[in-house]
């Protein structure tokens, strides 16, 4: 753990409480664990929408193979849905 021993991490851990006291400690861990959380949340929610732009989306032909497959009925209602973006 970043090259630090029991005896180093003993050391950190009484200087902390010396300055923060202990009432002040479970107060700084759970502020601490908050952002922690926050922290993989937001990296999950980037990865996800990371994986969602480069997945793979319909080629032009198979969207083609698609539209020559529906009925006119359906391929109006398409050009509606189109022409109102």
């Amino acid at each position: 753990m970043f090259g630090l021993g029991f005896q180093e991490l003993l050391i950190i851990f009484i200087i902390i409480l010396l300055l923060f006291g202990a009432k002040k400690l479970p107060e700084l861990a759970r502020g601490l664990g908050k952002g922690i959380n926050e922290f993989k949340r937001a990296q999950q929610g980037l990865e996800e929408e990371i994986k969602n732009a480069t997945s793979d989306k319909p080629s032009d032909k198979e969207l083609a193979e698609k539209i020559s497959r529906m009925s006119d009925e359906e391929k109006a209602k398409l050009a509606e849905l189109l022409n109102k973006k």
